[in-house]
């Protein structure tokens, strides 16, 4: 074994994880190695495959590391995939935007803020394991208190929950003029003829 790298030990265990492995995860496993070289080798090996312009390249994400494909491979990488991509209702959405915003939350929370019967949706959203059950409120009647998960983090690309949109940047979405002024392009009538 003494002519593998850390960084191709690294690599392969990033290659064969489950999801996401954290620079404590990482230390633990290479016990044999300190964490600043660990720590190291991953830039390392994320700038090895930025630098190669590789398929794949190593993103931080949901608090660890992961190997993932390119975003630009995505036309080609759909034809081999049979299942159609996750999609989410816009009730789901909501609450899940809900949950992620103003975790810990209940279920009664969320149905004030959105005005509508949630049971459903949140169900859904377990099942898909992007929200969790945290316990229950210190309050009468004990309701169920939710939260998103790795999972949740995962799935929307976020290295944690900092990684959110503020309400100032989507509020700033809706303040975006309509129509914008565009300057005269400067096509001669040279183009105009071209072929």
């Amino acid at each position: 074994m003494s002519h593998l790298t850390l960084k191709a030990i690294i690599e392969g265990l990033l290659f064969v994880a489950d999801g996401p492995l954290s620079l404590d995860q990482l230390t633990e496993l290479l016990h044999d190695y300190d964490r600043a070289s660990v720590r190291l080798a991953v830039q390392e090996l994320r700038d090895d495959y930025e630098q190669r312009g590789a398929g794949v390249h190593l993103v931080e994400v949901a608090g660890g590391w992961q190997l993932r494909t390119i975003p630009e491979l995505m036309p080609f990488l759909s034809r081999m995939v049979k299942g159609r991509p996750a999609r989410f209702s816009q009730s789901a959405l909501e609450t899940l935007a809900i949950i992620a915003y103003r975790q810990p939350i209940t279920r009664q929370e969320i149905e004030y803020l959105r005005g509508v019967d949630t049971g459903a949706v949140i169900k859904t959203l377990l099942e898909k394991k992007l929200v969790r059950i945290l316990g229950k409120k210190d309050i009468p009647g004990r309701p169920i208190i939710y939260g998103t998960t790795r999972e949740f983090l995962e799935v929307f690309n976020l290295k944690d929950l900092k990684g959110l949109p503020t309400l100032r940047e989507i509020s700033a979405l809706d303040e975006m003029p309509v129509y914008e002024v565009q300057e005269e392009l400067p096509l001669g009538s040279e183009q105009r003829g071209a072929p």
